[in-house]
């Protein structure tokens, strides 16, 4: 039997897995197996971490407890509960003031990323376009390509607030494009959206007559600035879907729990093609879920966890010569690689990043796209504050000792 042609082009065809080429992702997991097995007394300090170091709050985890043993729970959820999609409601009222039919205009997923890759399906014809900000996460335009839609990337500069310039893009090519996808508060770049963009956005949507896809996972993780979701502004109910993750606001990862708002057309479209794809998440988990997610308390708790941190960590990334600042949000700091390391030059991020895990034992994620930047995440393990401390502590005479060059 020849496999190979068996394989859709969109995945490579005949040449799929004959690749040679090597990830980022997978060179710093092969430089983190080489630091343990050259320095096995060294502990990995790791900082590319992405989800959340902490469980998911107490109640939360005890409601799913006696939910998990309820006989109305099993069965098929389909596109959603009820109670779920009053509990997103409120949270929506609750953190933005934003009013939402619960019925029309909200439903479920099984996690952002599945209703992100779903999302092309009800509106990517071949060669269709799509926008996307870079850096990023490319989930949608990935499969965006494997529909025979085209992608265009619009970076996101320092010098323009880690904003996409949406003066800078062609017209015709505005006229052409069915999807905007943006990310705020950004990863990896922290950067949080002002109502100005946000207007600017929703305009230049509406005379293009354009989806805009705003991934809010990091919606309550702001330090600096009000709580923002682009629902807010005049006009977003008409052209915008914002999708909001249990994982990153609530320690959720795993449980595998966010939901999709806004558009009511683009909320009942998704909604069509999820109903063809999954049959729901467990109920008892939706119900855990409610139990926690328009609690102020909790979501306060969580954001000032990884506040304590970020603040923590500019001043010693500060003090080892890097151009560190606060985020607006996220649990990330994003900040450009040095330029070498004594006698050493790196020619990009990625460079420094596989130096920092080979020579010092410390983790980080390169972003190469936009100029050479490092990402250091507050997510790194600590068992407890004095431990957090003593973690970073260590980052800090490992950075000075690395003799780093900016």
């Amino acid at each position: 039997m020849n496999a190979q042609k068996l394989f859709a082009d969109r995945i490579g065809g005949e040449n799929y897995g004959k690749s040679t080429a090597i990830y980022k992702f997978e060179k710093i997991k092969r430089a983190k197996a080489k630091a343990r097995k050259e320095h096995p007394e060294l502990e990995i300090l790791d900082f590319g971490v992405g989800e959340p170091d902490r469980m998911a709050p107490p109640v939360i985890r005890d409601t799913l407890k006696i939910e998990v043993d309820k006989p109305s729970n099993r069965g098929y959820a389909d596109n959603g509960i009820p109670e779920f999609k009053q509990a997103a409601a409120q949270y929506m009222r609750e953190f933005f003031g934003v009013e939402l039919d619960p019925v029309s205009e909200i439903n479920h997923s099984i996690g952002t990323k599945p209703a992100l890759a779903m999302l092309p399906l009800a509106f990517v014809n071949p060669g269709d376009v799509i926008f996307q900000t870079v850096p990023g996460y490319p989930v949608m335009a990935t499969h965006t390509k494997y529909l025979g839609g085209n992608v265009v990337d619009l970076p996101l500069l320092k010098e323009n607030n880690f904003l996409p310039d949406l003066k800078n893009i062609d017209p015709a090519l505005a006229d052409k494009c069915k999807l905007f996808y943006v990310n705020y508060p950004n990863n990896p770049t922290g950067a949080v959206a002002t109502d100005e963009f946000f207007d600017e956005l929703i305009a230049f949507a509406k005379k293009h007559n354009i989806l805009i896809v705003q991934d809010a996972p990091y919606s309550t993780l702001v330090y600096d600035s009000p709580l923002k979701s682009i629902l807010q502004r005049p006009g977003a109910k008409e052209c915008a879907l914002e999708l909001h993750s249990m994982s990153k606001a609530y320690n959720m990862t795993g449980w595998r729990l966010a939901f999709f708002c806004g558009a009511a057309w683009a909320v009942d479209a998704l909604a069509m093609i999820k109903d063809n794809c999954d049959s729901g998440q467990f109920k008892a988990i939706q119900l855990a879920a409610c139990a926690g997610i328009a609690d102020s308390l909790i979501a306060g708790d969580i954001r000032r966890h990884y506040e304590r941190r970020l603040r923590k960590m500019v001043d010693v990334l500060k003090d080892a010569g890097f151009n560190a600042s606060m985020p607006g949000g996220t649990f990330y700091l994003y900040v450009e690689a040095p330029r070498g390391a004594g006698n050493i030059e790196f020619k990009n991020a990625e460079e420094a990043s596989l130096f920092l895990i080979e020579n010092s034992g410390i983790s980080t994620v390169p972003w190469d796209e936009t100029g050479p930047y490092l990402r250091f995440g507050a997510v790194f393990e600590a068992a407890h504050t004095a431990d957090e401390d003593r973690v970073l502590n260590e980052l800090s005479l490992r950075l000075k000792k690395a003799d780093l060059k900016f």
